[in-house]
């Protein structure tokens, strides 16, 4: 996404103006564009000097996002285009378990992630002692953990899932006998749309939620079903069961994205973090959005500041570093969700029925 070292103040303007989704934080001005410009440009003069690559989760700040990042999208996408980086730097502008998540992919590089204190509440929701816990009391289960968990989490399962394909992942596994960690919500959902392939499958979750995806409710669906009858309810599998059951699509970050893009419908209810919001405002301004906004304050704990501030000098609590044992054990658990996802075709979400 990003192209060239440095930008003007007219397409920093262009990228930013049509985002209006809510908060003052994610609206845009020219004389605001104008103040981010200096720290932009440094940025990006900066890591062109350091042989440095942006990843952006589309979760964070749209002056990051559009200002930045050299590559932007969801979990699975941006461990792709970790590997695939030449950079000898990593600057990893999300939350902490991605950041590792690079890391055990690309163990010469060095990896930084700004936030040093941006959290998940589903990766700190379960640890790697559970985890063995409960190998001893779920034996003969094949132990499936989302992205969203530490490299210790990993190291101790057999397969790393994403959002965009924990469903295609799970219909390949031989193992009728699953744990999934540590999502609760998208725990249920698993075992909800297992049943609708008909699959036989004994799952068991873990009680973890997103402190964002938990606050969405069957009821602000039914309101603006009232109000937007044409509108389209998108939602991400975070959210609960009857959420899902009463959205238009379900997926994730990406391809929201390329449904909200490829559809007809002109009005959306997205019902994830903001930036993805903001995101759609930017790339697609003829689609309107309806409902609320929720931000999530681990990924707007990223800013422009801490980006510039890790360039030139990255402390030891912004630079990840994996015990090396762990890290190859966690290796295993990200190679087989490679292999299982490139095994099966891409589905663009689930259309719920």
């Amino acid at each position: 996404m990003n192209h060239g070292v440095s930008l003007t103040s007219d397409e920093l303007y262009s990228r930013l103006k049509n985002i209006k989704v809510g908060a003052s934080v994610c609206q845009y001005s020219r004389k605001k564009c104008d103040e981010l410009l200096p720290v932009i440009n440094e940025i990006r003069q900066l890591k062109a000097e350091k042989n440095a690559v942006i990843l952006v989760h589309s979760y964070v700040s749209p002056e990051i996002v559009y200002g930045v990042a050299d590559f932007v999208g969801d979990s699975y996408k941006l461990s792709r285009d970790a590997i695939k980086s030449t950079a000898k730097t990593i600057v990893f502008v999300a939350v902490r378990f991605m950041g590792e998540t690079a890391k055990i992919l690309n163990p010469d590089k060095q990896v930084i992630v700004p936030a040093p204190d941006a959290g998940c509440t589903l990766a700190d929701s379960i640890t790697a002692e559970d985890v063995r816990s409960l190998r001893t009391r779920f034996p003969g289960h094949t132990f499936v953990c989302y992205v969203n968990t530490s490299a210790e989490v990993k190291a101790e399962c057999d397969v790393c899932v994403t959002s965009a394909n924990v469903y295609k992942i799970v219909s390949s596994l031989p193992n009728n006998n699953i744990y999934f960690l540590p999502d609760k919500f998208m725990g249920q959902n698993l075992v909800n749309e297992m049943k609708r392939r008909g699959l036989q499958r004994n799952i068991s979750f873990w009680n973890g939620t997103c402190y964002v995806h938990e606050e969405y409710k069957q009821e602000d669906i039914l309101k603006v079903r009232l109000e937007y009858p044409d509108a389209r309810i998108v939602s991400h599998p975070e959210c609960n069961a009857d959420v899902i059951r009463n959205s238009d699509f379900v997926g994730g970050t990406e391809q929201m994205l390329d449904y909200m893009r490829t559809t007809d419908a002109r009005q959306f209810l997205m019902l994830t973090e903001c930036g993805l919001s903001s995101r759609l405002q930017s790339e697609f301004p003829e689609k309107q959005l309806v409902g609320s906004c929720t931000l999530c304050r681990f990924m707007k704990s990223n800013s422009l500041g801490n980006i510039l501030s890790a360039l030139r000098d990255p402390g030891s609590a912004e630079i990840i570093k994996i015990e090396e044992s762990v890290r190859v054990k966690a290796l295993r658990s990200l190679e087989a969700m490679f292999r299982y996802a490139e095994a099966v075709p891409a589905a663009p979400g689930k259309s719920c029925e």
